[in-house]
C-alpha cells in the first residue's frame, strides 16, 4: 500500500521528521530507516516543532516510522563519551545543578506531550523496533495499531536509568503496575500477542497491512462529530484522577454541553 502522505507536501521535513497534513487528517513519519529512526534530541525538537505546526483542522494524527522499525531508541552516540555534535553528552547533563537536567530533560519531554492533547486522537502505527524512547513514542499516542512482528522493549532500566520521556504513567495503565513494573526491570520483549491481549495495542496486522490499518482506525474516528468525539476524550482522560462520583459529575456537565450545542442553544 503507498504511504498515506506520499502525495502531499510536507508542513514540516527536518531532523528525520516528516509532516503531512491532509484536511483533518495529519502524519507524522519518521524519516531515517537507515539509523532505524533512531531517536535525538535535534529529533525530539522536530517533533516538538510538529505539534506546534498542526493546524486547527486536524482531528487525527497517525504516527509512522519508515523502514521495518518504527524506532530502536535512543541514537548510540548519545551513550558515547563525544555524544552528537552540538548537543549535551549525558555526563554534560550530569554535571548540570537540579534545575538545569531538570530543564533538559522537561524540553526532551515536549516531543511526546502534545500526542495527549484533547482536540485530536493520536494512533501509533508501530512496526518492528519500538524500544526505550521509541516504546514511550508509541505510548504518547492515544491508540497504537502493530504489525505482528513488533518488538516492545523498554531497556532504560538495564541501561542504569529509568523511562523518563512520559511513558511510565500510560504504561502502568495500560497493563497495570505488576505489568508495567517487570516489563521495565527486566527489558524483555513484548511481541504483538501480549501487546493485543494486555491492551498495549489496540490490533496486529500483517506488517504490509500496518498503513492501511491505521488509516482505517483514522478514518472511522473522523466519522465521529468533533466537539463529541473531545469532550469523549477529555472524560476518559480525566477518569484515572478522578472519584467515581466527580467522574459521573462530570459525565453530566460534558453531555449538557453537548445537548445545548446540538440543540444550537448557547451557553
Amino acid at each position: 500500500m503507498a504511504s498515506p502522505d506520499q502525495d502531499l507536501t510536507p508542513v514540516l521535513d527536518k531532523d528525520g521528521v516528516r509532516l503531512t497534513v491532509d484536511d483533518a487528517l495529519a502524519t507524522v513519519t519518521l524519516t531515517n530507516p537507515a539509523k532505524r529512526n533512531a531517536q535525538s534530541p535535534a529529533l525530539w525538537r522536530a517533533l516538538a516543532e510538529a505539534g506546534r505546526a498542526l493546524p486547527g483542522s486536524v482531528r487525527v494524527v497517525v504516527l509512522r516510522g519508515e523502514g521495518k522499525s518504527f524506532s530502536a531508541g535512543l541514537d548510540r552516540q548519545m551513550f558515547t563519551p563525544e555524544g552528537i555534535e552540538g548537543e549535551p553528552t549525558f555526563i554534560d547533563l550530569a554535571r548540570r545543578d537540579d534545575a538545569g537536567v531538570d530543564s533538559a530533560i522537561a524540553a526532551f519531554q515536549e516531543a511526546f506531550t502534545w500526542w495527549r492533547r484533547n482536540d485530536i486522537v493520536s494512533i501509533a502505527a508501530v512496526q518492528g523496533h519500538a524500544i526505550g524512547a521509541g516504546f514511550q513514542l508509541a505510548l504518547a499516542c492515544d491508540l497504537r495499531v502493530v504489525a505482528d512482528d513488533v518488538q516492545f522493549a523498554m531497556r532504560e532500566t538495564s541501561l542504569g536509568l529509568v523511562p523518563d520521556l512520559t511513558g511510565t504513567h500510560p504504561l502502568v495503565g495500560l497493563v497495570g503496575y505488576a505489568r508495567a513494573l517487570e516489563i521495565c526491570v527486566t527489558g524483555r520483549f513484548v511481541h504483538a500477542e501480549e501487546a493485543v491481549v494486555s491492551g498495549l495495542a489496540s490490533v496486529s496486522v500483517p506488517a504490509a497491512d500496518l498503513d492501511g490499518a491505521a488509516t482505517d482506525l483514522a478514518a472511522a474516528v473522523l466519522a465521529a462529530p468533533r466537539d463529541a468525539v473531545v469532550e469523549t476524550k477529555a472524560l476518559l482522560r480525566g477518569a484515572v484522577g478522578r472519584s467515581f462520583d466527580a467522574q459521573v459529575v462530570a459525565e453530566r456537565a460534558a453531555q449538557a454541553r453537548r445537548l445545548r450545542d446540538l440543540a444550537g442553544i448557547g451557553d
